[in-house]
């Protein structure tokens, strides 16, 4: 299993690394599964959807603004930001902050295809890029004893549609249709393809 480290970021400390302006410990591993440097600066945009957005609208703007918000704030270096939503029946299902919200959630997956959209946008030279990917999860039929045992982990909580494919709520995914780093949070594979469009060659960046 991947370990995850904290890396702590000062202004001064900033160079022309990529920045990942997310607080994600999943996209933090997956960025040092593939070797490529970064430093994190978690942003202070708002993550909430607005009234009657729909989901791939929100997750594209939620990366938007992540990634100009902390471009704002640390410019010279590119800036690298993530969204996850997971969409059931065009509603969005956010991240659980309480138990009980947890539960309703994985009710509401049991048994059932779900759509999870990760948006990425990546600012360089004051331009902002942006690619969506789209992965297609079942989940297979849970009881109300495995919905209390995985809620009891701790792991539903703050996790885009209360389960984290990656960890124990694997137990709960029948299939995954796409890419199951799109569900953990970003798809790698895409990345090549948006450095490209920013004129950044991501290969190179890359540490042998």
């Amino acid at each position: 299993m991947m370990q995850a480290h904290t890396t702590t970021v000062t202004t001064n400390d900033l160079d022309q690394r990529l920045i990942l302006a997310s607080s994600s410990p999943r996209r933090r591993q997956l960025l040092e599964l593939i070797g490529l440097p970064f430093q994190v600066v978690p942003p202070e945009a708002d993550e909430e959807p607005l009234p009657g957005e729909e989901p791939i609208s929100f997750v594209q703007r939620a990366a938007r603004d992540k990634a100009i918000e902390v471009a704002h704030r640390h410019p010279g270096g590119p800036v690298l930001g993530a969204d996850t939503v997971v969409e059931i029946d065009r509603t969005i299902l956010g991240k659980p902050g309480t138990p009980d919200v947890a539960e309703e959630m994985l009710r509401t997956l049991s048994g059932r295809e779900h759509l999870v959209h990760t948006a990425v946008a990546l600012v360089n030279d004051g331009r902002c890029r942006g690619i969506i990917d789209t992965a297609r999860v079942r989940c297979v039929d849970f009881t109300e004893k495995v919905i209390s045992w995985y809620v009891s982990t701790g792991e539903p909580i703050d996790k885009a549609g209360a389960y984290a494919v990656q960890g124990l709520g694997g137990l709960l995914v029948k299939s995954v249709e796409g890419s199951p780093y799109t569900v953990i949070g970003l798809p790698i594979h895409r990345l090549p393809e948006l450095f490209t469009a920013q004129n950044l060659d991501f290969w190179s960046l890359l540490k042998v």
